[in-house]
């Protein structure tokens, strides 16, 4: 499978050297069939959805709900009305926060998080927390960025029914661990208590079952898939779904309208106010397939696993770095590495890189809490896809010592 033929980014250069795209935890490239279909319904499709009769409205609400039927299929929801269509992760987090805890959060109860959350699947709650007289409490993860189950279960016995949802990364964008998702689902079922998994990195890199898993929401980007920026999922279980209050009030999210009393569209559209981006939305099916095609290569898959025991080898040896997310069983690392580097600011190493050709991430990685509790302010990190190979991996690996000898 010639994978990098398909992503027409990936053979561009910058600053006359050839691309190696190290930032995908960010946004990943998109392939070929992703951007022609893109591209044929803003010229051939350019009609806002469910609402005329005319033929471009017509097709674009079928490629619109063919997405959602991707969707559905990829993650096994159990129906389309469970597949929320959302501007991205940040969204449906928001979504989640602002009307699950308008039904169910009072004063006094709690919403608990890890210490390795994105600011996405932090500051929601905080502010739920803060207009709800609730309690923001947060799980610790230690030295190799793991949570303990053992902790959990203490933490939710000891609560004694406070605690009304936990929200937890299905993989972390920062450590690059998969947290233990299954076991943290089904201990707080056990205290009743739902869970929002936070699905951004997760989408990219397991092989996500909500049924399987129990998860109550489940929020994921498409842009980190392959997608368009723009377009974002939530899934919910009905039982939410249908009990919690809409998120926006507007077109299409209703089903009738008085200045009396409105009422509210079934699922989906009930959470879907407005012009939605349809176009992205509709994309979604040919990056899920793109998604499916890469995770079922063997070829891909082990040529993966190779660039991430590469990785996780030679940045060890190289002398004053720190590599940060360290799990007991490397099947749980993801190809994603952050890392500090004494004497050198990752900023600066950024930039170096940058010149050299290599897009990596810098800064707080929107997890400032977490860095703090490793006392950084900012980390590099490198994050593949299985596009991305082994030689890059070894040129990566080799700018990378020169840059650090630049600034010592």
């Amino acid at each position: 499978m010639d994978i990098r033929s398909e992503f027409p980014a990936l053979a561009r250069t910058v600053y006359e050297r050839p691309l190696v795209y190290f930032d995908n935890a960010a946004t990943a490239q998109r392939p070929r069939a992703v951007l022609e279909l893109q591209q044929r319904l803003c010229v051939e499709a350019n009609g806002n959805i469910h609402r005329a009769v005319h033929k471009l409205s017509a097709d674009a609400t079928e490629a619109y709900e063919a997405g959602r039927e991707a969707v559905r299929r990829h993650i096994n929801a159990p129906a389309r009305e469970n597949v929320i269509f959302t501007s991205g992760t940040t969204a449906a987090i928001n979504l989640v926060a602002t009307c699950f805890s308008e039904r169910y959060l009072r004063n006094g109860d709690g919403i608990l998080i890890s210490a390795a959350e994105h600011h996405s699947n932090l500051v929601p709650w905080q502010m739920a927390c803060a207009h709800h007289g609730a309690s923001l409490e947060v799980l610790p993860v230690d030295e190799a960025g793991e949570i303990a189950l053992e902790n959990l279960q203490q933490r939710l016995e000891a609560a004694k029914g406070r605690i009304k949802l936990v929200a937890l990364a299905h993989a972390s964008n920062v450590l690059g661990i998969i947290n233990p998702v299954r076991e943290v689902i089904t201990l707080a079922h056990r205290y009743g208590i739902p869970v929002l998994l936070d699905g951004a990195q997760g989408i990219v890199h397991t092989d996500v079952d909500v049924q399987a898993l129990d998860c109550d929401f489940y929020a994921f980007s498409g842009h980190k898939v392959y997608a368009p920026a723009g377009i974002g999922v939530l899934y919910g279980k009905s039982q939410y779904l249908n009990e919690m209050p809409p998120y926006m009030g507007g077109g299409e999210m209703i089903e009738s309208v008085s200045f009396e009393k409105t009422t509210y569209a079934p699922l989906p559209l009930k959470y879907e106010a407005g012009t939605q981006n349809f176009v992205a939305a509709a994309c979604m099916a040919p990056a899920l397939e793109t998604a499916r095609r890469m995770a079922a290569d063997p070829t891909l898959q082990a040529a993966e696993r190779e660039m991430k025991s590469f990785l996780t080898e030679e940045l060890s040896r190289i002398e004053g770095l720190r590599l940060y997310g360290t799990p007991d069983d490397p099947q749980r690392k993801i190809p994603l590495f952050s890392f500090a580097v004494e004497g050198a600011f990752a900023g600066d190493l950024a930039q170096i890189l940058d010149k050299m050709g290599f897009a990596v991430r810098s800064g707080h990685m929107c997890a400032e809490p977490l860095l703090a509790r490793y006392g950084q302010t900012s980390m590099l990190r490198a994050s593949l896809a299985p596009y991305n190979t082994l030689t890059e991996c070894e040129a990566f690996v080799a700018a990378l010592r020169r840059a650090i000898n630049m600034l010592r």
